[in-house]
Order: C-alpha cells, then structure tokens, then sequence
C-alpha cells in the first residue's frame, strides 16, 4: 500500500501532464479499493481525525482523467464523468428506487438508501439508514447504525486535500433538515436535533454550565439542539446560531425515541 501511496503522490505532482492508459490504470485501483472498502479517505484515530490525503488526490485525479459519458435508463438522461455503484444486492444493501451512490463511496452490509444520494470517497457503516432526501457529501464519514433523517445535508470536501470530511460516529440520530459541514463530527451515540446546523465555526454549549465545548464537534451520548446567543453590534442585538447540549446520556444507552422526545417538547423543539 506504500508504494501504491508513492505512486498517486509522484501521478499528483505532475497531475498537469496528460493522462495514459498507466496512469488511468493507477487511479482507478485507489477507487476500486475505495469501493470496496478497503481504503477510506479519513478516520478517527485516538480522538483526532486522520485525512489519508494521497486518497483524496486520487479521486481528483480521476475527474481530471474522465471524460463525460451519458446514461440513459428510460425516460431519464444522465451526463457525468463517474458511474454509479452496482451490485447492491450481492454487497446486502437495501437501495430503494430513486436513490443513487457514486462508483468509490462504500456502502457496508445492512445500509438502506431511501431515495437519496451518496458522493465519491464517502463511507456509510453497517445498519445504517440515509433516509429520503438526504445527501452525503463528498468523503463524509458515516458511522454504524445511524439514522440520517429526511433532508439531512451532509458537507463534502475533496479540496484542499488535506481538509477533514465530516464524521459521524455510531449510534447516532441526525434530525431531519440538519446540515452537517466544514468538516463537523459528532460523536458516538449523539442525538441532534432537527434543524441543526453545525459547521467548524459553530459553537457548541453546555445548557447546564454555559460553558463552549468546542467549536464545531457535538460531543458523544449527549441531546444536541439548534439555538442562537445574542452578541452586539454596532447596528443592534443579534442572535447567533450555536448547538446547545441539553441532555447526557449514559454510554451506549440506547435511544428511546419516546423519552427523547419528551426531552425535546421541554425545550420547544422537535426531533
């Protein structure tokens, strides 16, 4: 895999020379890998996010290698430079019609695609649901057993490449209309609410100490919600969007939507 590694880097160093069947060749055995899952574009790794950013190059390669192809299924026409996945069945994906993954994300045993999308280098992990009209971006990094709820916006990020993708860890619910990006994680076991928006820049705030926690990570087994803290300005008071921890959760509690809800109506907001 090193060598392989070497090779995309000296390929990326003269990305401006024109492609060969050697070099097309070399590209598409990183996504082929990607695929199938034997190679992912981040990870967590002691509480830090490590980018493999020779694999972020290799899929930049390859839309500067491809040319447009058109596909046609009946009545629709479709134009793009990377073909879709195939072979849900063999790999134990549920893909329900109207929903689409790109050739190199990787989908793992027991996911369910409503009709939905998945970008190029993005991983989605065992059990986990992407439901109806959600998106994950480009090299997001989705946990097992996860619930994307409808209209969720995951961020993707393939340059610079070495910009961290979102993650979401396991265990999580992600409320509908939320929009994860800028490189956000949520960790382990999180519950965020509908409508929320977490990005790199966002604070997020202990409800019980005030205290900011960080600055764009929802912290694991905890109940996120949108909310907004008010800051002055030269024209008026203004309220400024943050993620506010309303509740803890014991480690590896399972959610009981029941209670989290009661939860939430305590705070005037839904799931």
């Amino acid at each position: 895999m090193g060598d392989l590694q070497g090779q995309i880097e000296e390929l990326w160093e003269r990305r401006a020379e024109p492609a060969t069947p050697d070099s097309r060749e070399l590209v598409m055995s990183v996504i082929a890998r990607l695929d199938r899952g034997e190679l992912r574009v981040a990870e967590v790794v002691d509480d830090a996010v490590v980018v493999h950013e020779w694999v972020k190059k290799a899929i930049l390669l390859l839309f500067s290698q491809s040319a447009m192809q058109t596909t046609e299924l009946g009545p629709f026409e479709y134009a793009d430079k990377i073909p879709l996945k195939r072979d849900y069945a063999g790999h134990g994906v549920r893909v329900v019609p109207g929903a689409s993954a790109r050739y190199g994300s990787f989908l793992e045993p027991g996911v369910i695609l409503m009709p939905s999308y998945v970008n190029i280098g993005a991983r989605v992990g065992a059990n986990t649901m992407v439901d109806t009209w959600a998106t994950v971006g480009s090299c997001a990094q989705i946990g097992a057993n996860v619930h994307l709820s409808g209209g969720v916006g995951i961020g993707g990020v393939l340059e610079p490449p070495q910009a961290a993708p979102v993650i979401i860890g396991d265990d999580c619910v992600i409320g509908s209309r939320s929009m994860i990006v800028e490189g956000a994680r949520v960790g382990d076991g999180a519950f965020v609410g509908a409508g929320v928006i977490l990005a790199s820049s966002i604070p997020v705030i202990d409800a019980e100490t005030g205290e900011e926690l960080s600055r764009g990570v929802v912290p694991p087994w905890c109940v996120a919600i949108q909310a907004s803290r008010p800051r002055s300005f030269p024209g008026g008071e203004f309220g400024l969007a943050c993620v506010l921890v309303i509740k803890r959760l014991e480690p590896g509690q399972r959610h009981d939507k029941g209670k989290l809800n009661d939860v939430l109506r305590e705070h005037g907001v839904t799931a």
